[in-house]
This record gives C-alpha cells, structure tokens and sequence, in this order.
C-alpha cells in the first residue's frame, strides 16, 4: 500500500494534539481525517473506511480500548495504534492483546509514528500477498493439468506448480524430496526454465550416488593435469560450467564428510578449487538438491551435516508418491502414450481400456511414475488393438488387484507374499543404480538368486 492510498483516522479529544498529529501526517503524504472521541470515529469509520486508526485511550463517549473492542468485531482489518501517557502504558500493553497493533505515549513523537506506519504498511503488504498467492493458487488448482513437463492436476501437484512459480527468480537454494521415481529431475528442470533470470543460462545435472569419492570430487569441481592418475590435461567440474546458471545434484545423501564440507562452501561462499590446483574459483550458481532419504535421520545418526542441510533446505518441495495422486494416473497414461508414439512411428495407441486403468488404479506403484512410464512403454509395444488392455499388462500388475491374475483366482499365501518381494528387490535395485551385485548383497542373496528373481518378476 502506498502512503497516497493509506487512510488514516487520528481520534483524540485534546484539539490542539489531534491537529498537530494531523497536519504531520498530511504533510508525509497520507490522507488524514480527524474525530473528537470515539463515537464519532467510529461513525466515520462505518460511512468511509480507514486503514489505519490512531486514538487517544482516555476520551469521553467511548474511550479508545472501548473503540478498540468494536473495530475488532466490526471491522477487524483496521489497525489501530493507541496513545497514552505514561501513567497507563501497562493498559495499553494489555490492550495491545486484545487487537492493537502498537502504541505511542505522550509527548508524541511524529517520527516514532511513522517508524509504526511504516510497520504496518508492511505488514498489510504481506497479508495482501498472501491473498493474492492464494487466489492464485486457487486457480491454478481449477486450471492446469500441465506444467512444463510436469502432469498432473491433483491438488499436490497444483501447489507445486504455484510454488515454482513463486521461488523461481528468486536465489535461494531449493531440496526436492520424495520417493525414488517421483519425478524430481523434472521440478529442478521447471524451477530452471521458470527463472527468468536463469534459464536462458547452462543447467547442469549430475546424480551423485553413481559416483566414488574421488571420481565425485573432480566432476564437480574439476582437475588439473596430473593431479591423479588419468588426469591427462586440465577439466573444468560442473560447479565452473554452470556458472550463472543452474546446478541439480541428485542423491545428495551420498555425500561423504568431505564432499559435504567442500559443498557448504561453495554454498556459502560460492569458491572452490580444483583438484590438484590452490588456485580459487568463484561462480554465481543456484543450487538445486534433490534426495529420497530423510535427512534429518541422516543428522541424528551423524551421517550428514546439519549446517549445509540447512543451507540446502532454504526451500522444500516434497514430492507426492503416485499412490497419493490416483486421480493423475489417466493424465500420465495418456502423456506417456502420445510420448511413446512420437517414438515408434509404427504404433498408433489410443487409449487404453476401462478394465486395463481399473488394474492401474488398484495397483501400488512402489516405483512411482517412473515405473508407470516403464509400464506404458512396454504396453503400447505389446499391445495387439488400438487400445492398451489388460493382456498387454505385467503379469505382476494383473495380481496386484486383489491378489486375482486376470482370468484366475491366484489368492494365494504365495502370491500374496510374491508382491512385497518383488517391491523390496525393486527398491535395492533403485538404491544400487541396476548395480545387481551392489543390490544382491544388500538383499543378502547371491547375484544367480537376484538374477531369477528378476526374470521372475518381470523387472529387467
């Protein structure tokens, strides 16, 4: 709100107070009105309204705690400062419980009474762009079912969306969280296209689980020659080539102690060297992580830095599993066709059957949208008709509806344990990249046992 568009209303019964504070106002920019007590503010309050109302606590036909008590109820949105001699700042201490925004005590000082409309200005600054936010997200939330690649109109996806939005310009480090095939990669890409003064710039994306300590440090910060063995000339990292723009780090988790102090550096101060170099660099980078694990248990176990977690996590956007958004699936099914499509001329899907989405929608999704793309990829090869049905499905999906394969009833103890199964391997293999004989010893069953089970389930 401008100081032209503030209105405010000086109550006081002493005239020459009343006035004095008046023609200060006026003569900062505001328009000024003034009321004798409060009975009368309060009548021209009710016929014209103020933003903001400045009373005397001692008046006659109405004190100020008593127009203070009525405006809350009436008229909530005004502000009201009190004044009050010094005998009474406890009142208005009090009074200031009940709704007043501050006070002021007598002399009044007119500069201590800007520095408190100042304060108020800001603040219904702040209210009003949080309504403004919300209206927006309201309509967001009836409007799109797309954004950039991103699909979805469930109502998580929505506020997504409008927080993109809302953070994109700005500088601040930004933590994507959620389960493995939620779709992080797409949110850092949206946030980098979304940022006006980024996107035109380099956006650099790295998964940092793949990769050894070692190997970690050099493609991040990059090398001179012969500073190990194999560095045959000198290599820019990934931190110098996103200069100005963006940088994605997924499985930020991975990290060791001392990759960990190395990133909170740059995160602080924006230097690193190279390796094998004393040399330091400076680069403008925003920083954009992303991870499936819960980091905060990570801290407890003294495992990952509470310093850069908090540097990382200026900004959350937590990502919602599929299972939590049901309503998207025939969004995603319907991208994920014409997607594929575009990729085999030869294939011209559709759709897909009413049967076929009613097994989609009682399925669990372990592996999110990742693996309903997977899923859909290999439907739409399958597929005899014009349509994705029940038979181009995985056999795993079929038993996932109420335990029943298509066309047999498969309710048994063995196939009701074979689902759980196939999600736990499903999720070591995740976490071990494909590695199978990284996944094997984390399941604790040799690479020939993991390698059936594959085959078994279907998850090659």
């Amino acid at each position: 709100m401008s100081v032209n568009g503030c209105r405010i209303l000086v109550v006081d019964d002493e005239p020459l107070v009343r006035k004095s504070l008046y023609e200060s106002l006026r003569g900062d920019g505001f328009t000024a009105s003034m009321a004798s007590n409060g009975e009368e503010a309060y009548e021209k309050i009710a016929a014209s309204y103020f933003d903001i109302v400045i009373t005397d606590m001692k008046m006659p036909k109405m004190n100020g705690i008593e127009l203070l008590k009525k405006l809350r109820k009436d008229f909530p949105s005004v502000s009201v400062v009190l004044i009050t001699g010094y005998g009474n700042v406890e009142t208005a201490v009090e009074a200031m419980k009940i709704g007043a925004f501050d006070y002021v005590t007598k002399p009044i000082n007119d500069a201590e009474v800007r520095i408190i409309i100042d304060k108020i200005l800001e603040h219904n600054k702040l209210i009003q762009e949080n309504i403004n936010l919300r209206k927006k997200l309201a309509n967001s939330v009836r409007g799109r079912d797309k954004f950039h690649n991103m699909v979805g109109k469930d109502a998580k996806m929505q506020k997504i969306y409008t927080m993109i939005e809302a953070i994109a310009d700005s500088k601040a480090n930004v933590l994507i969280t959620g389960d493995s095939g939620t779709g992080k990669r797409l949110v850092a890409q949206a946030i980098h296209a979304t940022d006006k003064f980024r996107k035109d710039k380099v956006l650099v994306e790295m998964s940092c689980g793949a990769l050894p300590e070692t190997l970690l440090e050099s493609e991040l910060f990059g090398h001179v020659k012969g500073a190990f063995t194999g560095a045959i000339k000198d290599r820019k990292g990934r931190f110098e080539s996103a200069d100005n723009g963006t940088i994605f780090l997924d499985e930020i988790d991975t990290f060791s102690p001392i990759m960990q102090v190395k990133l909170l550096r740059v995160l602080q101060e924006g230097e690193f060297e190279r390796v094998g170099e004393t040399k330091t660099l400076k680069v403008d980078v925003r920083v954009i992580a992303a991870t499936n694990q819960r980091l905060e248990g990570l801290i407890k176990e003294g495992k990952f830095r509470s310093d850069l977690y908090y540097r990382l996590n200026v900004i959350n956007i937590e990502l919602p599993r599929l299972k939590d958004r049901v309503e998207d699936l025939g969004l995603l099914v319907s991208h994920f066709i014409e997607k594929h499509n575009k990729e085999d001329a030869s294939k011209k899907i559709t759709g897909i059957t009413k049967e076929a989405m009613a097994v989609l929608e009682g399925y669990s999704w372990p592996g999110n949208i990742r693996e309903l793309e997977n899923m859909v990829a290999r439907a739409v090869v399958l597929a005899r008709s014009r349509k994705i049905d029940v038979d181009s499905l995985p056999e795993e999906l079929q038993k996932s509806r109420n335990g029943k394969t298509h066309g047999g009833n498969n309710n048994t103890l063995k196939d009701m344990l074979a689902e759980p199964e196939r999600d736990v391997i499903r999720k070591m293999l995740d976490e071990a990249h494909g590695n199978k004989k990284k996944a094997a010893l984390k399941l604790g069953i040799n690479r020939t046992t993991l390698y059936n089970k594959i085959k078994k389930y279907g998850l090659n």
